[in-house]
């Protein structure tokens, strides 16, 4: 006989107060049950199974007939949605929509196993689709999964063990040297070469450079406070992103040029403005008219904004700056920024093995 699917709920105190709390309708519902002074915990959860009864009654009956497109609309995004960024419930929701309910979305939950599921993620890589995008629904799988096992609506998640295929497509993150971020900056006029300086001396995302307006920029710093995302300004990526940028001299000379051919603007206007001034202007707007004709020409199409960021991780790197410091400037963890960002060039590699072999010789 199978084990009855039903949710336990959760009691905790608040304010000497025992407060009960259980899911119902795709939301997080609360009670206050009484004060602790005159309730046991024991009439305490009592009271909070008598919740729950009916609830359960009504859970065992459907809870492995939940379809998918109906569990993730009513109950996964609007919990999610309370915890995540909006630019972040934007991307998932979409990538849901496009990849997984579009497919199964009236298939129940009960009705998946772990081999199907990993069918699908083997499918999506040979179809074509980045590492990054297979390995994000792999993410979701195992979170929906995962959620409807907590709350009670099945008894396994087949989930679990999903892997990234390896046959999803990893792009090559190449990094630009020296001499190659010289000709970039060379070919450049002015609008173009402030936003490429910022993103490659600065360390900026492209979003945190449009994002900016005259009163975020000091003399030798710029305040990241918010930044241009899907063209809405919205608040920083993560909570380090929200930091204080330092401005080399060249970078301070090139905003000041800028600034001067935007007719000395004023502390509300936008850096970089659209055509109409009343809006920041756009990345690919940015991109396609103002930096992407100048690249070409010169052998560096394959750049963009991430390789611009690389770049930045990678050099300071070969100038053996602290990794503290460059994961301060470019607005996140010291893991993240050598493990992610940071590409050592076969010049300081090749020393290094060089120095290894010396240590071998005396030894």
């Amino acid at each position: 006989m199978s084990r009855k699917r039903h949710q336990q709920g959760n009691l905790k105190i608040v304010r000497v107060r025992w407060v009960a709390q259980w899911w119902e309708g795709g939301h997080r519902r609360n009670k206050v049950l009484g004060k602790v002074g005159k309730m046991t915990k024991s009439q305490a959860l009592d009271k909070l199974a008598e919740i729950l009864a009916p609830i359960n009654t009504r859970l065992q009956a459907t809870s492995g007939d939940w379809k998918v497109g109906d569990f993730v609309k009513q109950i996964y995004l609007p919990w999610y949605r309370r915890k995540w960024k909006s630019s972040t419930t934007d991307c998932n929701a979409d990538r849901l929509e496009h990849h997984v309910t579009c497919e199964f979305a009236d298939r129940t939950l009960r009705s998946f196993n772990a081999g199907e599921l990993q069918d699908f993620l083997d499918r999506k890589s040979t179809a074509g689709l980045s590492f990054s995008t297979v390995d994000h629904l792999r993410w979701d799988l195992k979170q929906i999964f995962g959620m409807a096992l907590a709350e009670g609506y099945l008894q396994k998640n087949p989930a679990t063990l999903l892997f990234t295929p390896s046959e999803a497509k990893r792009p090559a993150h190449r990094v630009m040297t020296l001499h190659d971020v010289r000709l970039l900056f060379s070919v450049l006029e002015a609008r173009g070469l402030a936003v490429c300086m910022l993103a490659t001396i600065g360390g900026m995302r492209p979003g945190e450079i449009l994002g900016l307006k005259w009163q975020h920029v000091e003399t030798d710093h710029i305040k990241i406070e918010q930044r241009l995302y899907r063209g809405k300004i919205d608040s920083p990526k993560t909570y380090q992103s929200k930091r204080s940028v330092a401005l080399s001299q060249g970078l301070q000379a090139a905003i000041a040029e800028w600034k001067a051919l935007s007719g000395d603007p004023g502390p509300e206007e936008w850096v970089f403005p659209s055509e109409t001034r009343k809006t920041p202007l756009a990345k690919d707007n940015c991109w396609r008219r103002w930096i992407a004709p100048r690249l070409k020409p010169v052998g560096l199409e394959w750049v963009n904004f991430q390789v611009m960021r690389r770049t930045h991780a990678s050099l300071m790197r070969e100038l053996k700056v602290d990794p503290k410091i460059v994961a301060d400037q470019l607005g996140h963890s010291v893991d993240v920024d050598l493990n992610v960002y940071t590409k050592t060039a076969l010049g300081p590699r090749r020393e290094a093995l060089n120095s290894l072999e010396s240590a071998l010789r005396v030894m």
